[in-house]
């Protein structure tokens, strides 16, 4: 793990405690997850969300890859952003948030959108990514930098009232740019979302980040949990993994 965690202390362990009766977790768990870095990109209305799970759980360094400045339509879905701070930079408003969630923890900002330099400097650095950014391009660069350094990449996304979390890990998985190989031709950069959608996959993302750090339960390994709001289905879709290719 990224970083140090000897010991938790008495207000962590109050912090905390109720998360620490989940079986498997206890104060083992708790170190774990206070030794562990996440990398999330971007830090909207996915990536806030999982990031503030993420911060609240006791993460103990948190990343945040998200440039820009904050506007007023980004305020219906990202929860780490608020009015007052509007015309300034989005990675910096989400950190003084997650700040004021969890003082104990570490919130560090690159205030850059995500591409090939800056995710492999920063997978160096972390145990997971949580791939939450809107342009196909970022995605592919998360996942490139998570595969060359070994580490798990919660692939989590939405588009209008569905949305989709999965855990991409070769060579445990197939690859993300061997299911999605470039961008749809139906995506646009601009698309309908609603906070509660966006919040609801981003819990989900921070869920598969906990199980994975704290090695609880079994990750998304090749299986896609895929949501349809408006009539309330779940499935779970199979993603063809290494064992399924053509060994010719």
């Amino acid at each position: 793990m990224s970083a140090s965690a000897p010991f938790l202390s008495e207000s962590e362990r109050e912090r905390y405690s109720w998360q620490m009766t989940v079986p498997g977790v206890g104060e083992a768990g708790q170190l774990r997850l206070k030794s562990s870095t996440v990398l999330v990109s971007r830090c909207g209305g996915v990536g806030g969300c999982a990031a503030q799970q993420l911060a609240a759980a006791g993460v103990g360094r948190i990343i945040l890859l998200h440039g820009g400045e904050l506007t007023p339509s980004d305020l219906n879905r990202q929860i780490l952003m608020n009015s007052g701070a509007l015309g300034t930079p989005r990675a910096e408003c989400a950190a003084a948030r997650l700040r004021e969630i969890n003082p104990e923890i570490v919130i560090l900002t690159v205030a850059e959108h995500p591409n090939g330099e800056n995710t492999a400097r920063l997978a160096g650095e972390a145990d997971l990514i949580i791939s939450a950014a809107p342009l196909f391009e970022e995605r592919h660069a998360l996942h490139r930098a998570a595969a060359e350094r070994g580490i798990p990449c919660v692939e989590a996304a939405m588009y209008g009232m569905e949305g989709y979390v999965t855990v991409v890990h070769p060579p445990q998985t197939a690859r993300y740019e061997d299911w999605v190989p470039e961008k749809p031709e139906w995506w646009t950069r601009r698309f309908p979302v609603f906070g509660a959608v966006a919040g609801t996959i981003g819990s989900l993302a921070a869920v598969e980040a906990v199980k994975i750090l704290t090695g609880i339960g079994d990750p998304l390994h090749n299986r896609l949990l895929a949501f349809d709001f408006l009539t309330g289905h779940v499935r779970q879709v199979r993603i063809p993994g290494p064992q399924d290719s053509d060994p010719s």
